[in-house]
């Protein structure tokens, strides 16, 4: 093995890498460990989880350790002949490890507590593939060339349509992990295309001949859209972004969480990684591709969001609408370093690199606290919900902290990227283009639409599920979380909190992320920033302060609280709400997730195929019924389908069953080739 690493003043190498491989080898062997007692729920589903949440701790720490020191590099002396394993830690590599391995912290101690015996895979089965999945995402970060990135990439994916598809008895859950994985496997050959086209004509496939590469633009370019293609499909980007709410709602809920909260993320990663590393230098005008496409997908996502009755579907549709935010994000930093504004570029690369983190906490702890209350009360259905609040307290304070994170509400960590990276857009109008920075502000008034809407939809879930009365009878047998289901969920709030509070000690650290990839960020963040104010862009005086605004929020609070106590001395009365004059109010008089997604179905209705059934006045009894599709999938997917199928139909005459068609068939590609070589 050969490692090639800096060295400190003393001399002793950074060990940071080494580190990180002897951690990504623990979790292989934590999933192995699994098969030596696969049905054992206690060995393989309990003490195992938390080992593998251990590691991931550890993992968290060494990559945030390693983020401001020099890359390194090593060489395993595995894989092809002429052909070994490369890999490099540096800079944005140990930020997406952060990710990785902070947020399985939370989401395997919650799993160690959340599977149960007799559904599905067995439990020494599902550990290995858990641990496999976690090991393959590490790998994907780590790998510096074509052939371990791809191995891992696939290692990746097949590992994650087997946890998908834990219970694999039920028709809809396979044909969920089929589409998944076939999506995945389209988006895998175009980014190996990618990087056939970024070895340039070197037959060098590792990432130091890519960089060293000179392309011509056009081809620099068709390396790009393949790239944005296959991460694109990877990540749920529209028009892409069918499997994700199919494939969500079919895996259990901490895989769902590790999907969306950090398997996405390996998208963006990549993204980064081809663009602003293996490229080098993108043409600005490259950037207005991923910006339009992040905003059509960030609409349509929180759209589809507002009108889900199902609740994992509806976090499936908030995942492809944050998604779309990150992918915004890199599309302006494009333009902005195309035209040489670095310090824009570097304030919009910050905003994703904090919003990837951000989301991974967030929405991981939504998706595990969907599957605390799928298991409290066995509904996934919205309709069939409410008031949990009272018998699932743990569950639900907990799950508001993820709600009003996700819906951008200050001090939490959510507000603190979407405010970066509106900042960034609200200066777009200094591109020096003049028909680009007037369309720019309307990419921010389409970002902060989907912001506003984003707290729409997060009413309409925390508010339908955790609040008012219960809708079925069943619900008051409904108990709170596990111990340590509610582990995992303190842990993903709490770094919600963290992230939000601690901006100023944060972002710094990321700048010096975006200057390894070659923008220069220190325009964007001084080293004389405050340690409690926020200020990216010091020479234009905006600045944000989340302890102070805590403090104050709290302060008015409590003295709100006090001079109620001090001037209202009466004794309290109770008594029933006012009812509007109705008699006998009852659960199903609530508002439903249906009625809140209704004025967003009649404003958006282009965006909808809706099949409706709706009752005449002369109906015995009368019938309302509106289901809601993907328009995409009618136009797109559904003639694809059909055309793939009639090519299939049209091969398939080839295939007689009889040998000595089989043996005709060679004998005449025999021919055609001798002929083709002479």
């Amino acid at each position: 093995m050969l490692l090639r690493a800096s060295r400190r003043p003393g001399g002793a190498p950074e060990s940071a890498l080494t580190t990180l491989l002897a951690l990504v080898t623990a979790w292989l062997a934590i999933g192995l460990a699994g098969l030596i007692r696969p049905r054992s729920l206690e060995f393989a589903g309990r003490a195992l989880f938390v080992a593998g949440a251990v590691v991931g701790l550890l993992l968290a720490i060494v990559a945030a350790m390693s983020i401001a020191l020099p890359a390194e590099s090593v060489v395993l002396p595995i894989g092809l002949p002429d052909l070994p394993v490369h890999l490099r830690r540096d800079a944005l590599s140990s930020v997406f490890l952060f990710l990785l391995g902070s947020a399985s912290v939370g989401i395997s101690l919650f799993a160690a507590g959340y599977f149960r015996s007799g559904e599905g895979t067995l439990p020494g089965v599902l550990c290995l593939e858990y641990h496999l999945f976690l090991a393959a995402m590490a790998m994907v970060l780590l790998a510096d060339d074509a052939y371990a990135f791809m191995v891992a990439w696939e290692t990746m994916a097949l590992s994650s349509y087997f946890l998908v598809t834990t219970q694999h008895r039920i028709p809809e859950i396979r044909r969920a992990g089929f589409l998944y994985l076939l999506i995945a496997h389209v988006g895998a050959i175009a980014i190996l295309l990618a990087f056939g086209i970024l070895q340039g004509g070197s037959w060098q496939f590792t990432f130091d001949a890519m960089r060293g590469a000179q392309l011509p633009p056009i081809w620099a370019f068709a390396a790009f859209a393949l790239a944005l293609f296959g991460f694109g499909a990877k990540a749920g980007l529209v028009p892409m972004h069918v499997w994700l709410p199919e494939a969500h709602p079919a895996a259990p809920s901490p895989v769902s969480a590790l999907m969306s909260g950090v398997m996405l993320k390996t998208a963006i990663y990549g993204m980064l990684r081809i663009t602003f590393d293996l490229i080098g230098t993108p043409t600005w005008w490259w950037g207005l591709i991923p910006l339009g496409l992040g905003l059509f997908t960030a609409l349509y996502g929180v759209i589809f969001a507002a009108t889900q009755s199902d609740m994992k579907r509806l976090l499936a549709y908030s995942s492809i609408e944050n998604i779309g935010i990150l992918f915004t994000g890199i599309g302006l930093a494009i333009v902005f370093h195309g035209v040489g504004m670095d310090a824009m570029a570097a304030l919009a690369l910050i905003a994703v690199l904090y919003h990837a983190i951000n989301h991974a906490f967030m929405k991981s702890l939504l998706f595990l606290s969907t599957g605390a209350v799928l298991h409290a009360t066995g509904e996934r259905n919205l309709g069939h919900l409410g008031g949990l609040i009272h018998r699932m307290p743990w569950v639900a304070w907990l799950t508001l902290v993820g709600v009003l994170a996700i819906a951008g509400l200050p001090p939490l960590n959510g507000f603190v990227s979407e405010w970066l990276l509106l900042q960034a857009f609200l200066l777009a109008h200094e591109v020096p283009k003049p028909f680009v920075n007037m369309l720019l502000p309307l990419g921010a008034a389409l970002l902060v639409l989907s912001a506003a809407l984003a707290g729409y939809v997060m009413v309409k879930f925390y508010g339908i599920v955790f609040l008012g009365q219960p809708r079925e009878a069943a619900l008051h047998d409904a108990h709170d979380a596990s111990v340590l289901e509610r582990v995992g969920l303190v842990w993903l709030a709490a770094g919600c909190v963290l992230l939000g509070l601690l901006p100023a000690q944060i972002v710094p650290m990321l700048a010096g992320v975006v200057a390894d990839l070659g923008i220069n960020a220190s325009a964007a963040v001084t080293s004389a920033q405050s340690w409690w104010m926020l200020a990216p862009l010091p020479a234009r005086s905006i600045s944000y302060a989340p302890l102070v605004f805590t403090l104050a929020v709290v302060s008015a609070v409590l003295v709100t609280v006090l001079v109620g106590r001090l001037v209202y001395r009466r004794r309290t009365r109770r008594a029933d709400p006012w009812d509007c004059g109705y008699e006998r109010i009852n659960p199903r008089m609530q508002d439903t997730a249906e009625g809140f997604g209704q004025p967003i179905r009649h404003l958006f209705q282009p965006f909808f195929a809706m099949d409706r059934e709706l009752p005449s006045p002369f109906d015995r009894a009368p019938r309302y019924r509106v289901v809601v599709f993907d328009r995409l999938w009618r136009l797109l997917y559904l003639p694809i389908e059909r055309i793939v199928q009639r090519a299939a139909n049209a091969v398939s005459v080839l295939q007689q069953g009889r040998i000595s068609a089989y043996l005709l068939y060679s004998f005449v590609t025999l021919i055609v080739l001798l002929a083709s070589v002479l």
